[in-house]
């Protein structure tokens, strides 16, 4: 079995063929995918596609690219939280790597998203992206009670650093590029408990066929390079994987 812990099947690049998709994934090991809201618009979209597939659960929260602290868009978040399928607030967090908005904006905004999952007891996922040390004083500062580095790009000095503060590193695609050196190291120093695989699809297809439209059954190539770094067998990694995401989301 395999848990893609972060994707956005809300995605309009999936608009032309989404049943199909579906279709695909339920006939393959996924059994389990956390569709995770980038805007209001898409969280909204992730709760109705988790009322519509038993498989999928949501995720609500604003993207920093897209970051908004204004008291109506957060009570609207808040609204969707208490949805039943709602697994987790996010992603949320800080993107320098754009830096489309000011980045006041964007930490006002994640420390708002950290306050609301506090508040409603939900875990955080985390979007850092070329603001590693500004993401990480942040989480020391605010504390989270539980939360996600999602699509963890960072060092191995930095992974470390997270997981002294509790939280799970999620791995996308990304580790089985050729130049994801830093990301093998990674992946070494990050315990077995803490250790998450996700796509983020439609972004970000791990190799073999890097470059194509990503969806939630290639996380399984993700699974399989995580098993040659650690010499662990295939089947072990996507257990272990399953069984923490189930942990941190709460199912």
């Amino acid at each position: 079995m395999l848990f893609d812990s972060h994707a956005h099947l809300d995605d309009a690049k999936f608009n032309e063929d989404f049943e199909e998709v579906i279709e695909k994934i339920t006939s393959s090991a996924i059994k389990t995918v956390v569709d995770v809201g980038a805007d209001l618009e898409s969280s909204k979209k992730a709760v109705e596609l988790s009322e519509k597939y038993p498989f999928i659960y949501a995720a609500v929260g604003i993207h920093p690219c897209d970051a908004d602290t204004t008291d109506i868009v957060f009570d609207e978040i808040k609204a969707l939280a208490t949805h039943k399928k709602v697994v987790a607030i996010g992603e949320s967090g800080l993107d320098y790597y754009w830096d489309s908005v000011p980045r006041d904006v964007q930490k006002k905004s994640f420390i708002r998203h950290i306050e609301l999952a506090n508040e409603l007891n939900l875990p955080l996922i985390v979007h850092d992206r070329d603001a590693h040390q500004d993401t990480f004083d942040i989480l020391k500062e605010y504390k989270p009670k539980n939360a996600i580095i999602h699509c963890f790009s960072a060092s191995k000095e930095m992974a470390k650093e997270f997981v002294k503060l509790g939280y799970y590193i999620s791995f996308s695609g990304s580790v089985t590029f050729k130049n994801a050196k830093n990301l093998v190291e990674a992946v070494k120093v990050v315990p077995l408990d803490k250790l998450l695989i996700e796509t983020d699809s439609p972004y970000l297809c791990p190799e073999p066929t890097r470059g194509k439209r990503n969806d939630p059954t290639k996380v399984e190539f993700t699974a399989r390079k995580i098993a040659e770094i650690l010499g662990l067998s295939y089947e072990n990694v996507c257990e272990l994987t399953y069984e923490n995401a189930k942990r941190i989301y709460n199912l």
